[in-house]
């Protein structure tokens, strides 16, 4: 056996053997494969360059094409443009010979004109001459100037024209008022049907119906301090008399007799009555009453077809549900107003929702007048400019009863409205009788005073005027005599919100050609 290092030795040279062999055989692999990858390359180069010779070859004879082609069209527009200059350049020069012709035409009629003005010039000078000749003749005949006749000429011709004029006037004004009138009664009567509504009287008493003659006695408690607590909260008077199973709640507020009702009426359904009780009763029915003033002034501003309203405004308008004039509804008589007034507008062709908002609160004062001193249609005018409603509406409100002149076709819309809803038959309760006696005593108070010469009852009553003697009244006199009107009229005579009294003195100088 061979030792282990030479063993190990001989393995060693095999091993390098081998290693050298697989060095020099995958170099040899490596080389062909070289060469082999060279030659192919080689021939895709020769074929690209081929190729690419074939496509040059190509493009170059495709861009030949191409130039010819443009040449072509090149020749061909340049052909066309020479074209149409030739045919510009002919026309230019007809053009030319054409104003030379005309410019010649022109030179021999600027030359026929000159002699034309010329002899104009000549004639103007004879004619001139000629009128002065015959104006001195007739200067002469007449005795008069130029001057003097042409103002004689023209007093005449003013005064015949003044005269037509003045019957041309009064002809279109009677036509007018004629037509006026008919429109306005088509109008009217077509309002009139187009809302209709009904009218029922309002009382100053509500009758609450009771389950049992027991309760009145309840109802007064011990020693009336029931009644009395109940009419010191509610500001109305308990009547309680023979009337069976009913009471009679009697105030001429008619928002504290309404919220003495419901109290009334809750106090009678719970049973227990007793001073506390009436309290917290009253209490509850005074915050239903400002719900049921907000709900009637949505309704009323809704069914007149009014928006945008201040809610204040709505306020007052629900209170108006429980006011009246002379038996009228006043909620009632705004919505019906506002109806009349807009329907009226539509049909003039004015601003129908302008009409309509003031229609609706035109008497919007009436809210609060017996909480206000003054008139309600300046307590109303107050109201509206308080919470931002426009001038015409404003204007509207103030003109309605006649205190100011109506401005607007609006204002005097609203002013007819009024009267028309008014003087519905059974709108109000006051009799013709009691109305014309009480504008007759009116008229006597006036006349009953010295000086007086005629007075008139104007504006349902509510304005009086009068005319006083003006030799006999003078200007300190008619100061003093309307106070005492005033004073006597307050005095004397009974009568709804107030009455203006109005005193006319005037000087007419008269004198008679006989």
């Amino acid at each position: 056996m061979l030792p282990e290092t030479t063993v190990f030795l001989l393995a060693f040279a095999a091993a390098f053997i081998a290693f050298i062999a697989g060095y020099f055989l995958r170099k040899f692999l490596a080389e062909m494969k070289i060469s082999s990858a060279e030659e192919r390359a080689r021939k895709l180069l020769e074929d690209a360059e081929r190729e690419a010779e074939a496509k040059k070859r190509e493009a170059v004879v495709l861009a030949k094409e191409e130039i010819l082609k443009l040449r072509n069209e090149v020749e061909r527009d340049s052909r066309e443009r020479r074209a149409e200059l030739q045919r510009q350049e002919r026309r230019l020069v007809q053009k030319e010979e054409s104003l030379d012709r005309k410019l010649g035409s022109l030179e021999k009629k600027e030359e026929m004109l000159g002699k034309k003005e010329a002899e104009l010039a000549r004639l103007q000078d004879e004619l001139k001459a000629l009128y002065q000749k015959e104006l001195q003749e007739l200067e002469r005949i007449s005795g008069l100037s130029t001057e003097e006749a042409r103002q004689q000429l023209l007093q005449d011709v003013q005064q015949e024209m003044q005269q037509e004029i003045a019957l041309l006037i009064k002809e279109t004004e009677n036509k007018a008022r004629e037509e006026a009138e008919r429109r306005a009664r088509d109008i009217i009567s077509l309002a009139i049907q187009r809302c209709a509504a009904d009218h029922v009287a309002e009382s100053t008493v509500s009758v609450v119906p009771l389950p049992n003659e027991e309760m009145k006695g309840r109802i007064i408690g011990r020693e009336g301090r029931n009644i009395r607590a109940f009419e010191t909260l509610t500001g109305v008077d308990l009547i309680i008399d023979d009337t069976p199973e009913a009471v009679i709640l009697s105030g001429f507020d008619p928002i504290r007799r309404e919220t003495a009702r419901l109290a009334l009426e809750k106090l009678i359904a719970d049973g227990r009555i007793h001073p506390a009780r009436i309290e917290e009763m009253v209490e509850k029915a005074q915050k239903e009453m400002e719900v049921q003033i907000r709900e009637q002034g949505e309704q009323a501003a809704f069914e007149a077809n009014v928006h945008g309203l201040h809610p204040d405004l709505i306020k007052l308008l629900g209170r108006l549900r429980y006011r009246t004039s002379y038996g009228q509804n006043v909620l009632k008589h705004s919505v019906e107003v506002a109806h009349l007034a807009g329907l009226m507008a539509a049909e003039l062709r004015g601003d129908e929702k302008l009409a309509r908002r003031a229609g609706l609160l035109h008497d919007i004062g009436k809210a609060v007048d017996h909480e206000m001193e003054g008139p309600h249609v300046a307590i109303g005018v107050d109201l509206a400019k308080k919470y931002g409603e426009s001038p015409e509406v404003i204007h509207a409100i103030a003109a309605h009863h006649g205190d100011e002149e109506p401005e607007t076709v609006e204002a005097v819309l609203v002013q007819a409205a009024d009267a028309v809803s008014a003087a519905r038959p059974g709108a109000r309760r006051e009799t013709i009788e009691a109305y014309i006696k009480r504008l007759t005593k009116l008229e006597e108070i006036a006349n009953s005073f010295p000086g007086v010469d005629k007075a008139f009852a104007i504006q349902a009553g509510r304005e009086i005027r009068i005319m006083v003697k003006p030799d006999k009244v003078d200007d300190l006199g008619a100061v003093r005599l309307v106070r005492d009107i005033a004073r006597k009229v307050e005095n004397e005579l009974d009568y709804p919100g107030q009455i203006k009294v109005v005193i006319i003195r005037e000087t007419r100088v008269v004198e008679y050609a006989k």
